[in-house]
């Protein structure tokens, strides 16, 4: 194996692992901002891994471009959606208070 196949195994396999870790957390966390949380970070680096893994293997293709743009797309729409999902849910009061730390939302609303 050359350094380019290895590199490519390392980061596919990495990738691999954190997305594994993600929907072991969506399965596992107990309210939905915690899931919202695993949905999200761990599931856009592990994909962004694994598009580095492809696009190491596929160096000098026309297929980059495209591996390149499924990237900047998952970086632009996964934080939105999870920002979203987590107003959603705050607003429709499915989050255990117990587990908040701090609560920005409620203390914006207060301040008013």
């Amino acid at each position: 194996m050359d350094i380019p196949d290895i590199l490519t195994a390392v980061l596919i396999l990495g990738g691999s692992a954190l997305a594994l870790t993600a929907a072991i957390g969506l399965l596992r966390f107990p309210d939905t901002l915690s899931r919202m949380h695993s949905a999200t970070k761990p599931q856009v680096l592990g994909l962004l891994l694994v598009l580095a893994g492809a696009a190491v293997q596929l160096r000098g293709n026309a297929d980059i471009g495209m591996i390149v743009l499924t990237g900047i797309f998952t970086l632009f729409t996964a934080p939105v959606i999870g920002q979203r999902v987590g107003q959603l849910a705050y607003r429709e009061r499915n989050v255990r208070e117990d587990l908040l730390t701090a609560d920005a939302i409620r203390d914006a609303e207060h301040a008013d």
